[in-house]
């Protein structure tokens, strides 16, 4: 008896621990690192961008961890400039200069855990820093500095010295870097929510040329991005709304759920919009997660946005995807369907049937080299999803003949693409 009573004395202690167990483990994302007032761009200009490219290129790394690898790809983006690596580890960093010195900072992150750090590096002025800032081709670079740990200062050296700069099949290639769910997934503990505007603002950061978005639609018939059926705690905050998503009304979803990270859950419209007018992002693929009338809804927006980017003079690629056969039996209820531009992860003759621009295989089907050929030979893509391990990445992009890679790890698409010979 004395046993049991006290046992039931426990139970609410038992449950107060599993609450605090389950909130703890609800860490969404790997915080930036800041270096605050340490910060050694203050005081810098901006590069002007014919500066820019002459710091790309394969860099060897010498670092004392050997945390880094042999090569880093430095390549700059929209925003920053980033360092890939070998491995899943890529840098964020921006840049300035001051009479002839470049200054770097910035952070590392380990996309396959939580490892960050800070960093920060320079060019001097005879290391090819006075050719950069003068818009001249160096004839060496050597990018010196330190990395830390978390929010510790950095006291770790790295040292970067130019090699080559990239190839002529690199050079000469337009390979696509799709990130999954605009930039990564949830779990991928990224800064910003997957499925946001937030998130499209932050994918070229990871090395990104284009997305893949997942559509769907509200009781209302308006188009929003959101990967999962439901309103779960895996993707928003806690709130008044729960159960199937597609049961609410763009007003009831806009006023009362918000992402992970406190963001609102976009329009297919609105993040189109931002796609075109505020990114260096050519590429959309729409994953399409209705199956009944969403052509219908979506497509007259993917028209529209195509016509704007047009008129921007922007060459932006916005596909509508075809999953299963349902959605190949919605789009085909679609006039003209033919003429839609759309991506098929289906097989080439369904491919055929609705004159789709892109076959998207899965990556476990194998690199199917002839009928990529196929594909080629059509005048069509092919696109291989999801694929993020690094030595299938490497491999795909040593052996096989895709046009691109969908992942939620575009850094480690951009390490391989880049580095090839």
């Amino acid at each position: 008896m004395m046993k049991q009573i006290k046992m039931k004395n426990l139970i609410p202690y038992i449950i107060a621990f599993f609450i605090l167990a389950v909130s703890c483990n609800r860490d969404y994302d790997v915080p930036i690192p800041s270096i605050g007032e340490n910060s050694i761009l203050k005081g810098t200009n901006p590069l002007n961008n014919a500066s820019k490219p002459l710091m790309e290129g394969i860099y060897a790394t010498s670092a004392t961890s050997g945390r880094f690898g042999d090569t880093i790809v430095v390549k700059w983006n929209r925003t920053s400039l980033s360092f890939a690596c070998y491995n899943g580890i890529y840098f964020v960093m921006n840049a300035g200069y001051l009479d002839s010195k470049i200054s770097l900072e910035g952070y590392w992150r380990d996309a396959y855990s939580d490892g960050t750090g800070l960093c920060t590096m320079t060019i001097a002025e005879a290391e090819g820093g006075n050719e950069i800032v003068n818009e001249i081709s160096p004839q060496k670079i050597i990018i010196r500095g330190e990395f830390g740990n978390g929010e510790g200062l950095p006291d770790q050296s790295l040292t970067l010295t130019y090699l080559r700069s990239f190839s002529d099949k690199v050079k000469n290639t337009k390979f696509n870097i799709l990130a999954h769910r605009g930039g990564g997934r949830t779990s991928d503990k990224l800064p910003v929510s997957e499925n946001s505007i937030e998130m499209l603002n932050f994918t070229e950061k990871l090395g990104s040329t284009g997305i893949e978005v997942d559509v769907r639609i509200t009781r209302d018939k308006v188009a929003f991005i959101y990967h999962d059926s439901d309103i779960n705690i895996r993707l928003t905050k806690k709130g008044p709304l729960s159960g199937e998503i597609k049961a609410y009304s763009w007003q009831e979803l806009s006023s009362y759920v918000r992402l992970i990270h406190g963001e609102k859950i976009p329009t297919l419209e609105a993040a189109l919009t931002f796609v075109v007018d505020s990114t260096n992002l050519n590429a959309v693929y729409l994953d399409m997660k209705e199956d009944k009338e969403a052509m219908a809804v979506v497509i007259p927006i993917q028209q529209k946005m195509l016509q704007r980017a047009r008129d921007k003079g922007r060459n932006v690629s916005i596909v509508v995807g075809i999953p299963s056969t349902n959605v190949l039996n919605d789009l085909m209820n679609y006039p003209d369907y033919q003429t839609i531009p759309s991506l098929c992860e289906l097989t080439v003759d369904d491919v055929r049937t609705v004159n789709s621009i892109v076959w998207a295989p899965r990556w476990t089907m194998g690199t199917q080299n002839e009928l990529v050929k196929q594909m080629h030979a059509e005048g069509r893509l092919a696109i291989c999803w999801t694929i993020d391990n690094p030595a299938w990445i490497k491999d795909y992009l040593s052996n096989g003949q895709f046009d691109g890679l969908l992942t939620n790890f575009p850094s480690v698409v951009a390490y391989y693409h880049y580095i090839q010979k």
